[in-house]
């Protein structure tokens, strides 16, 4: 197979995205980095409809358009047609940010099945499938694109309580780098944002200021910020990150280097717990 010829600048430059889970936290801070930078944006939600016509009516406020729908992805693979939807909405796709998630805080041995398949669903096979009808839309449209997941610092170090999260986000890592082998002879970059711990709703700190919050065991000794983690994925949709591929960009204020570290510094068992 021949190599494609270099994208032309034009071409590779982003003018349509989809941010799945946008409604709150990350999703609505990657939907205003987005729009900011002139993009019309697709916009989903699950149960929060009001969040998400808040999170469009700010993308509108920088001159471009939004489309909000409601997405479930434990109704797979049906849910999935919503990426058509949008593609028809926005006259094509040229980047996707997967940001829908959800986790448990259970020990594996007492976790029961379905909720297990639930956080599956949500944090690796909608990622699959969503990735995939994307890719397809970027393919037949000749200009290359991205595709950007959220996952974790849990991509790549385990925490107690969160088996399914865990082996999702992981999955989805190693997910992201078959696909950006694949696709890059399509000129699609695929790449993760690895965040630590954020100040949004999934935390429980919601419209909590970071700055505020000490946390002694992160080197910067806070909490970050949703706009943090927006800002390493709008550079990621840019043709400046054109070269940028299989990756995972981990945005987590220092804490994967305190592995060693914190490990020494217990003194108790407390951390077997949820």
């Amino acid at each position: 197979m021949s190599l494609p010829a270099p994208l032309p600048a034009e071409a590779a430059t982003p003018r349509r995205a989809v941010v799945t889970g946008a409604d709150s936290g990350i999703g609505r801070a990657v939907v205003a980095a987005l729009a900011g930078g002139g993009l019309d944006v697709g916009i989903t939600y699950h149960s929060d409809a009001d969040g998400a016509e808040e999170t469009a009516a700010e993308a509108r406020s920088h001159g471009v358009t939004a489309h909000v729908r409601r997405l479930d992805l434990t109704e797979l693979p049906g849910a999935a047609d919503v990426v058509d939807a949008f593609a028809e909405d926005l006259g094509g796709i040229d980047v996707l940010v997967n940001c829908s998630g959800t986790g448990s805080s259970e020990l594996a041995v007492d976790l029961d099945y379905e909720k297990w398949r639930q956080v599956l669903d949500v944090d690796l096979d909608g990622v699959f499938l969503l990735s995939q009808r994307a890719a397809r839309h970027m393919i037949d449209a000749g200009h290359g694109g991205r595709i950007i997941t959220i996952t974790s610092v849990h991509e790549h170090v385990p925490r107690v309580g969160a088996a399914p999260y865990c082996a999702a986000k992981a999955g989805a890592g190693a997910l992201t780098q078959v696909l950006a082998l694949e696709l890059a002879q399509h000129g699609i970059t695929v790449n993760s944002v690895a965040p630590g711990e954020i100040s949004t709703p999934m935390t429980g700190q919601t419209d909590a200021d970071p700055r505020e919050q000490d946390r002694p065991g992160i080197p910067l000794g806070r909490p970050g910020h949703a706009a943090e983690v927006a800002a390493a994925v709008a550079f990621l949709a840019t043709p400046a990150a054109g070269y940028i591929t299989g990756t995972s960009l981990v945005v987590d204020g220092g804490l994967l280097l305190m592995g060693a570290q914190h490990g020494t510094a217990y003194r108790g068992h407390d951390w077997r717990s949820p």
